[in-house]
């Protein structure tokens, strides 16, 4: 016995994918290179449990979102933000 040949999906069940723009905050603030001590900045790539936003939400550009999460650690170390949102 030979297995059944499998089905392609229709066309029409595919999700489509949305066009979001995505506004870099980076480019937007002028703050080149990012700085620590801008805890505002720094708050948006921040989601509401304390985690560092990826790239694919925020639209960050590789070297960016190494400088943005780099920027956040610091100002955990010294305490402007928090590790994470305790209740």
């Amino acid at each position: 016995m030979s297995p059944k040949p499998r089905r392609r999906q229709a066309e029409t069940t595919a999700k489509p994918k949305r066009n979001l723009l995505k506004v870099n905050g980076v480019a937007v603030s002028g703050s080149n290179p990012v700085d620590y001590k801008d805890v505002a900045l720094l708050r948006q790539f921040l989601s509401d449990r304390g985690k560092i936003r990826s790239r694919r939400v925020t639209g960050l550009s590789p070297q960016e979102q190494r400088q943005v999460a780099t920027a956040i650690r610091n100002a955990r170390e010294m305490a402007l933000l928090p590790f994470d949102s305790r209740r």
